[in-house]
């Protein structure tokens, strides 16, 4: 009903319309969702591990199982997605230029959160981390941001490319 009645006062007042060019027209990005997101599938790696080592699960160990596995592999896409938007909207030709490699290394990216979807291995984790990290670098490289290295502070207390913000 109320298409109805916008398109009856389009007909009459001729609405201009409006468009956007990109997801986000407000210019905010930052790797930092997608470092979290892999941060947090190599946390949960270590809980399904440990899970694991119990031998014989319960009813209620196998359902934490089940949601663990299911947020691993959410938190792997979504990961790969944080990536593909800022490389997708952000990336212009002056980033292409300072960073040829961008597109093999946002390759290696999805290709490293797809193995981490499908398995639950620490190491293949550990590395969309790194890559992530390598990514999140270049970035802040492109704005004229300094980076540094941490360990982040909290489990699986793993290293992590940080803004230098003054």
């Amino acid at each position: 009903m109320s298409h109805s009645i916008v398109k009856a006062l389009d007909s009459l007042f001729g609405f201009q319309t409006a468009s956007a060019h990109c997801d986000i027209p407000c210019k905010i990005y930052d790797p930092s969702t997608a470092q979290i997101a892999v941060l947090s599938v190599i946390r949960f790696c270590d809980l399904i591990t440990e899970l694991g080592s119990k031998g014989e699960l319960s009813i209620a160990d196998q359902a934490q199982l089940s949601r663990l596995v299911r947020e691993k592999e959410i938190h792997a896409e979504k990961a790969k997605a944080e990536v593909r938007t800022i490389w997708g909207d952000y990336f212009k030709a002056p980033q292409f230029e300072q960073f040829p490699d961008i597109h093999s290394l946002v390759h290696s990216i999805m290709l490293a959160g797809s193995a981490c979807k499908q398995h639950v291995d620490k190491e293949k984790a550990e590395n969309l981390l790194k890559l992530v990290n390598e990514f999140a670098a270049a970035f802040w490289a492109t704005k004229g941001v300094e980076t540094f290295e941490a360990t982040c502070p909290y489990p699986p207390a793993a290293q992590v490319v940080y803004p230098k913000l003054s």
